[in-house]
């Protein structure tokens, strides 16, 4: 069992080393408010008087105390070279490691310059322990925190707030489940009214950790006595109440020895309390809190056993993601531009070890673009969309040129399967786009791995992406020059020969013949020959001429207004055209005055004006054979658009891998090396972030506390345990 409190100050030493808190180690926490004699109980312990001593706040930092008992005999802390063979008692701080304290006075100014260095010389509090280890021959091996005292209204150089800010600096201590709270309370001061017992009845409520210490036993009120208080009946406390005897002020300033004062502490509890004498004293607590100290430990150690094993391993980790120190530069820049090179491709690929779960990226997500988003695209572009039965007959009538066509010409579907075919072009660049804009969003998918070294260094990530972005850039414009050169060669030649257009191109010609067959029959019912038909000069007393504007009909009487009237069943009517019957003769003869010279007209004769040829074709029921090529053409055009858009659905998605995504996982890793595998630039790329150099080096040292904390728990026996 007395192997376990110089474990805990090992351990203590260790992690003080490193300046972390993460392991709670078992101690006890002096507590108690300001002047209540927290630090006479401390020197008491000792022996000795080396605490800074005075009115008003004292304890302004915490104090870490390890009380070591080192025999004379002892090997392990006495050194010849080091001055302590033959010494008693000496301190040493751990603020200053080489410098050894055998004179007690030298270690309370060091106290006292080391607090008026962090927290000002004018009362100002620091949370910021000092550590001090005390060896000596009339010790117990113990741990003692001495905290600032708790006060309430602020003086000199303290914040308003003084009271929150000690309270608060106290609670992270005591609230430590493995500390031994040692609530300390002054005899001449109600019980009921101890700030000390309050504020460890807070943080432990079961009392199963708090001992208190009655002070001051000797300045209570005559006529009064403290048996109640020491024996629980006001206060019950579970570990107990243990009253002790100090130094007066008084004594302190005239020397008195610590040796003479417990003397005359043992007198006084004989003299006034005599039946609770060998329960109280400053030699009973010592020895109580030693007892207390390593039982606690002893319950405490399994798990902190094993909070150090976890720490161990979650810091290991920790220290992996931040890599090790850089010695080759150049071999570690290739080595990162290998394994982001290699990563890039993998997620692509859709071989990452790392693969996301959340959202497509990579690869997926371009075989989405590019049978999702492109392939649905073009299947909902219809054939005809934009093209209108008189858009047809238009080209139809332009492709015939002067001479009315027997046939549907062949120039009409070529023109306008032409206008279809351009349409696919837009979707297709607009695929490079989306595939080149997921080509670039993969350099931040390239695995966990990769990021880190990106991470660690700054200056490398920035131009390994500029590297990359600079490589899809360039091959963006040729990536879109094949994608348009595959539309521009649809439309260079348009094969109506095609096996698959063939079957549907052959049904046309019984399609025209049906339509011929049927116009002849129907001309034969009616009983007049076709010529005939076509050349009857109608009745000029009944002929009807519409007017275009939505008017009655008029009869014309006139040959020329014949002439026009059967123009105007032909040609729609241009826009603000007046028929010639509507106008009078004094209109006409002078708008011939007015009109310019066509060909052989002569403005001098008066003439039936013509209306003006239409630029765009009026709505108008199509006649049978004008309703009949249009359906040709439509069918045609159809059966071709759906020809080319599959042959573009097929083959924009292999142009854009062949001259952008394979080129660039071919090419990627040549391409950073040749622009980042520099001697010169080595040094400069590899300069690590000041964060990630910090955080590595704090995790290296907490790492090497913890393994050596653990080797220290490991050396205990189990028999030393229990």
């Amino acid at each position: 069992m007395e192997a376990l409190i110089p474990v805990v100050n090992k351990l203590q030493d260790v992690f003080n080393t490193v300046g972390s808190d993460a392991i709670q180690l078992p101690q006890i926490v002096v507590l108690g408010s300001q002047s209540s004699g927290k630090s006479s109980v401390i020197e008491s312990l000792v022996g000795r008087t080396f605490l800074p001593r005075g009115t008003g706040i004292v304890t302004r930092r915490p104090l870490v105390l390890q009380l070591v008992y080192t025999p004379l005999d002892d090997r392990e802390h006495r050194s010849a070279d080091q001055g302590t063979a033959n010494v008693e008692e000496w301190g040493r701080f751990l603020h200053i490691k080489n410098k050894i304290f055998t004179d007690f006075d030298d270690i309370r100014s060091e106290i006292e310059n080391e607090t008026d260095r962090m927290a000002g010389s004018n009362k100002g509090i620091c949370s910021e322990p000092i550590n001090l280890k005390i060896y000596s021959t009339k010790v117990v091996n113990l741990t003692l925190v001495d905290l600032p005292g708790i006060t309430k209204v602020p003086v000199g150089d303290q914040p308003e707030d003084i009271e929150v800010q000690i309270k608060e600096l106290l609670i992270t201590y005591i609230e430590n489940p493995n500390s031994i709270i040692l609530a300390v309370t002054a005899a001449n001061t109600d019980m009921a009214t101890s700030e000390s017992l309050k504020m460890a009845k807070d943080v432990d409520p079961d009392g199963r950790r708090t001992l208190a210490v009655l002070t001051k036993l000797d300045l209570m009120d005559a006529g009064t006595d403290a048996i109640d208080i020491l024996c629980g009946r006001v206060i019950p406390v579970k570990l107990g109440i243990i009253g002790v005897v100090n130094r007066s002020q008084q004594s302190i300033n005239d020397k008195k020895s610590i040796e003479d004062q417990l003397r005359d502490e043992a007198a006084y509890l004989q003299r006034k309390y005599p039946t609770l004498a060998t329960r109280n004293g400053t030699p009973y607590l010592a020895k109580t809190l030693n007892r207390l100290l390593m039982h606690h430990i002893r319950d405490c150690l399994p798990d902190l056993k094993t909070r150090v094993n976890v720490m161990a391993s979650q810091f290991q980790s920790l220290l992996n993601s931040y890599g090790e120190d850089v010695s080759d530069k150049s071999q570690c820049l290739l080595q990162i531009i290998t394994k982001f090179a290699s990563a890039y491709c993998s997620t692509i690929e859709g071989t990452s070890r790392n693969i996301e779960t959340t959202e497509l990226c990579g690869g997926a997500r371009i075989c989405y673009i590019f049978h999702e988003t492109f392939g649905k695209t073009l299947d909902s572009i219809h054939p005809l969309t934009g093209l209108s039965k008189m858009d047809i007959l238009t080209a139809i009538r332009n492709a015939t040129g002067p001479r009315p066509a027997l046939f549907v010409p062949e120039v009409s579907f070529e023109l306008l399967v032409k206008r279809q075919i351009r349409r696919l072009e837009e979707p297709s660049l607009r695929c490079v786009e989306l595939i080149h804009e997921e080509m670039q969003r993969i350099i931040q998918h390239c695995g966990t791995e990769v990021q880190q070294e990106m991470l660690r260094f700054p200056k490398l990530h920035e131009k390994i992406v500029d590297v990359v972005t600079q490589l899809l850039r360039r091959r963006l414009p040729t990536t879109n020059g094949m994608v348009e050169n595959i539309v521009q060669i649809e439309l260079a030649y348009i094969n109506t020969k095609h096996p698959d257009f063939h079957k549907e191109a052959a049904l046309v010609p019984s399609l025209l013949k049906t339509e011929s067959q049927d116009q002849w029959a129907h001309l034969h019912q009616t009983g007049n020959p076709p010529s005939r038909r076509a050349t009857a000069r109608p009745n000029p007393q009944s002929t009807p001429v519409h007017q275009p504007n939505g008017g009655e009909p008029v009869e014309s009487n006139h040959v020329g207004e014949q002439t026009t009237s059967w123009l105007s069943n032909i040609l729609p009517p241009a826009a603000g055209y007046v028929p010639s019957s509507t106008i009078p003769s004094e209109s006409v003869q002078n708008s011939v005055s007015n009109t310019p010279t066509h060909g052989v007209l002569s403005p001098s004769k008066a003439v039936n004006l013509l209306p003006d040829v239409p630029s765009v074709h009026a709505a108008r029921k199509l006649t049978d054979k004008e309703q009949n090529d249009c359906d040709v053409i439509e069918r045609l055009i159809k059966s071709y658009f759906y020809i080319v858009r599959k042959s573009i659905q097929d083959s924009v998605p292999k142009a854009i891998m062949h001259f952008l995504v394979n080129y660039v996982k071919d090419n990627l890793q040549s391409e950073l090396v040749t622009h980042l595998y520099k001697s010169d630039s080595a040094n400069e790329l590899l300069n690590e972030s000041d964060h990630i150099s910090i955080r590595r080096k704090e995790a290296s040292d907490m790492l090497k506390a913890l393994t050596r904390a653990n080797h220290i728990i490991s050396e205990i026996r189990e028999t030393h345990m229990w």
